[in-house]
């Protein structure tokens, strides 16, 4: 197979080439590529398969139909490996439940798809770290509810094992009642607040044990301004530490939430109007490390009822692509390439994953996007229900495998 007319992008740049894969490898990149099957890609780019380490099932619900599902819903927003949450029901914290959600593995038809453990019990105890490493979880994850104690004993564990800890920062005491984040639109809604100081005050915690331990910490979903901050001096001060912003944090501000829009009850809450603009000049100062569609699907029942009872959660794992580009690349807040390292490169380094790099010899893992086509989002649970999107995932090759979606 011959892909002649593409723009092959990566993360280190674009160029126009033919590619030429035989057997699931790249083994030519260049000019006038000829074959008998030839692909006409007519200035698509082709590019690596995005990776995101943020997904969640359905209703958080952990079976085989869900993880069939997500899988496939993630190629066809151009996603070629996801790394599920820990917190699922039931959670990813022992042997039992990680041998379960690995029987669903099998035999999925679109992307890739591994778990990560839940350092915590349901009684905030340790679980067996150790056990679910060696039996196949991909990384530890771990919410700051954790005690001091308990953070400083996962802090040796993932020392030991030279694993990335996954954290989420937040603050039991300051969340159990908020709903969105406390400012002047929950003051107009009536709906209880949960202060952006709750994610501060932990990242700052996790970044002095990541200082002791020299040990890796992605902290996920950041939402704050002020967090990336204290991550991004910790980093030149050589301290391990990386950040994760979702798309969604980028682009909407707690004014989503007005008129009780259940649609934008997101976990974090999203930020006030001033702090979307610093996230995205964060971001254009290369201080974000990775993005995320922090993909939360839940059924009706969850989601259309009162704001104080509806479930966390959007779902943009089947547009991630066009959402990403139209909202970013083509908005000029960044170049493909950088897109490439902010969704490939950088989520697949920590998960001691290689990918983001097009280069003769690998294993194919790649897509065909049309920059040109244009499609309008018609999932009701999206943040962007109705918007024009520009680009459309036309084919996608996974080693042997190729899909076609158009």
């Amino acid at each position: 197979m011959v892909i002649v007319n593409a723009i092959v992008c990566d993360a280190n740049g674009e160029r126009k080439a033919d590619v030429r894969i035989e057997n699931g490898i790249i083994i030519e990149i260049g000019s006038g590529l000829t074959c008998e099957e030839i692909i006409d890609a007519d200035g698509a780019y082709f590019m690596p398969l995005l990776v995101d380490t943020n997904v969640r099932l359905q209703d958080g619900i952990l079976n085989s139909k869900n993880i069939k599902a997500i899988s496939q819903e993630a190629l066809k927003g151009g996603i070629g490996h996801v790394v599920l949450n820990a917190d699922s029901t039931p959670a990813i914290d022992n042997e039992v439940v990680l041998e379960f959600a690995q029987n669903g593995l099998h035999d999925l038809s679109g992307a890739k798809v591994d778990m990560m453990l839940n350092t915590l019990k349901e009684d905030a105890s340790l679980s067996n770290i150790a056990i679910l490493l060696k039996k196949g979880a991909l990384v530890p994850y771990m919410s700051t509810i954790a005690k001091n104690n308990i953070a400083i004993k996962i802090a040796e564990y993932v020392q030991m094992y030279g694993v990335t800890l996954f954290c989420k920062a937040e603050d039991n005491s300051m969340i159990q009642s908020g709903v969105m984040l406390e400012g002047d639109v929950s003051s107009q809604l009536g709906l209880a607040g949960i202060p952006d100081l709750s994610e501060v005050l932990h990242v700052s915690r996790m970044i002095e044990i990541a200082r002791h331990f020299k040990i890796k910490i992605l902290f996920k979903a950041i939402a704050s301004p002020r967090s990336i901050y204290l991550i991004d001096k910790a980093k030149k001060e050589g301290v391990d530490v990386r950040c994760e912003v979702s798309i969604h944090h980028l682009l909407h501000s707690d004014t989503a939430c007005e008129n009780f829009n259940t649609t934008a009850k997101l976990n974090p809450p999203l930020a006030c109007t001033m702090d979307v603009l610093l996230l995205q000049e964060a971001l254009k100062n290369h201080q974000i490390d990775m993005l995320t569609t922090l993909h939360q699907p839940s059924s009706p029942l969850h989601k259309e009822v009162a704001f104080y009872d509806a479930h966390y959660g959007c779902e943009a794992l089947g547009d991630a692509l066009p959402l990403y580009y139209t909202k970013l690349v083509k908005s000029s807040f960044i170049s493909m390439s950088e897109l490439i390292k902010l969704t490939v490169k950088n989520p697949a380094s920590c998960i001691n994953k290689r990918a983001g790099i097009i280069e003769v010899g690998q294993k194919v893992d790649a897509l065909l996007f049309d920059p040109h086509a244009t499609t309008t989002v018609q999932n009701s649970q999206s943040l962007y229900k109705n918007e024009e999107l520009n680009g459309t995932v036309i084919m996608s090759f996974q080693g042997n495998k190729t899909t076609y979606f158009k």
